[in-house]
């Protein structure tokens, strides 16, 4: 073998040396870019999870210090919603407006997951007509993110029931109604009627539109309360359950858990309530990571074709 075929060979070896050496250096940034993501959506997820605030949760005589710890730390704390058969068991703020607490959370820190709140322009005591509750639908039953299960007609009606706790006490929750509308629909979102023929007019337009419906006697002189969050389904759809208020504070049937239901909803797999991105890095963190053993057994073996050819060069 000449001098000019052996650097031939040389200069293809070492090319062929680069491009594995970009390659896993690409894998490496990818893998790095899905193990990030994985973590951060994790770190979201969990500074919303219901179970960091259960300190502060009133659930009775001895437990009123605690809600009182919290709304030392943020005035803006006034009540606490529960559904019952979820994880939606969270503090309810106020705030100036309706854009402080899509990023701030209930103990009044920054925060992607926010904070469920009322409406900025209602009474806290519910007695605007109706009360609307905001709040993010979030990954891995977080916030309101259980909400769009209420679709699913077995799924609203095993349950009925909820609590809001406001003004020292707690009062009972019924749902009656789960409702698609777009975000835009001033007939839905009206924050203040007063005429008692508009706020029969609004439930009878409710229970027309409504997904799903239940058999509540509910009028105009009840205070009624909308939770509304984002859909799954449009861009500007948002789903929310509507509920009378009432001085009955109702039995919780959940009370050992949300029930096996819910786990085959979905909630149980931690990889099929990871966002899409996050899932998306970590798929391509797998199959390049497949791809570094592939290149590193071809290095060697081209080091070993090499280590051959210059051996046969010296005999």
């Amino acid at each position: 073998m000449n001098t000019a075929q052996k650097a031939g060979k040389r200069a293809i070896w070492l090319a062929n040396g680069l491009v594995d050496v970009t390659v896993v250096v690409i894998v490496l940034v990818l893998l790095a870019f899905g193990g990030y993501a994985f973590w951060d959506s994790r770190q979201v997820v969990m500074a919303a999870d219901a179970s960091r605030y259960q300190v502060y949760k009133p659930t009775g005589e001895g437990s009123q210090l605690s809600f009182a710890e919290l709304q030392a730390i943020n005035p803006d704390v006034f009540a606490w919603l529960t559904v019952y058969g979820t994880h939606i068991d969270y503090p309810v703020v106020q705030g100036p407006n309706n854009t402080k607490y899509v990023s701030t959370n209930a103990e009044g820190r920054y925060s992607l997951s926010g904070a469920i709140f009322l409406d900025a322009y209602q009474k806290r005591d519910f007695t605007s007509f109706p009360s609307i509750l905001y709040g993010h639908h979030m990954e891995q039953a977080a916030m309101l993110g259980e909400e769009g299960l209420f679709a699913d007609k077995a799924y609203f009606e095993a349950r009925r029931y909820g609590m809001l706790y406001f003004d020292g006490k707690e009062h009972g929750l019924e749902f009656f109604a789960f409702v698609h509308a777009d975000a835009y629909d001033r007939k839905v979102f009206r924050t203040s009627i007063s005429r008692s023929e508009d706020r029969e007019a609004f439930l009878t337009m409710i229970n027309d539109i409504a997904t799903h419906t239940r058999d509540v006697d509910v009028g105009p002189d009840d205070r009624v309360v909308l939770l509304s969050t984002c859909s799954d389904g449009t861009t500007n759809g948002r789903d929310i359950l509507a509920a009378r208020i009432s001085d009955e504070v109702f039995a919780d049937p959940f009370a050992t858990g949300p029930g096996d239901d819910q786990a085959e909803a979905g909630l149980s797999s931690w990889w099929s309530n990871m966002p899409l991105w996050a899932r998306a890095g970590l798929i391509a963190a797998a199959i390049l990571a497949a791809l570094i053993l592939l290149l590193t057994l071809r290095q060697a073996k081209n080091r070993r074709q090499q280590r051959r050819a210059n051996s046969e060069v010296e005999s």
